[in-house]
């Protein structure tokens, strides 16, 4: 008699859904809004730019390992497409003491998992990654008023 383990369905679907989408880094540049979301679907979240465009993130959290932002100009058009949790740390350097919660959900999505711990006063967000094919977590560290105080990298 074979068993099914329904704790593993949902990161399959994900896993499964996630094949289906399209690859954003295949996405062209100066591709329109409209092109975009017919290639790559409807984004996880969206976003205001500072300068009048617009992010459309796509992430597989919290079973995948993948963030991708794709930013539109002002005029709708792609200008950019990047992997933000390829290497978080080397693609998107976070700024201690000026960064907020809101430039991390811009650019790092939603996270997997937000804690508190008896040793720190604040809370911590946390994200699969994958370095090298290898598991790991990324976390960022927010003091009481949402700013960061310190990021890391950790082996899962």
């Amino acid at each position: 008699m074979r068993v099914f383990h329904l704790h593993l369905l949902p990161p399959v679907l994900a896993l499964l859904l996630a094949a289906c989408a399209s690859d954003p880094s295949r996405l062209a540049l100066g591709s329109s809004r409209a092109q975009t979301l017919q290639q790559l679907g409807k984004p996880t979240a969206t976003y205001p730019l500072p300068d009048g465009g617009e992010r459309l993130q796509y992430s597989t959290e919290p079973y995948g390992y993948e963030v991708n932002n794709v930013d539109l100009n002002a005029a709708g058009q792609v200008v950019a497409v990047r992997s933000e949790l390829a290497a978080p740390l080397v693609n998107n350097p976070i700024q201690v003491g000026k960064w907020r919660e809101a430039e991390i959900l811009r650019t790092y999505g939603k996270p997997f998992q937000v804690t508190r711990v008896d040793s720190f006063d604040g809370t911590i967000w946390s994200w699969h990654i994958q370095q090298n094919y290898l598991p790991y977590m990324f976390y960022v560290y927010f003091d009481p008023a949402g700013v960061v105080v310190r990021y890391s990298v950790s082996p899962q």
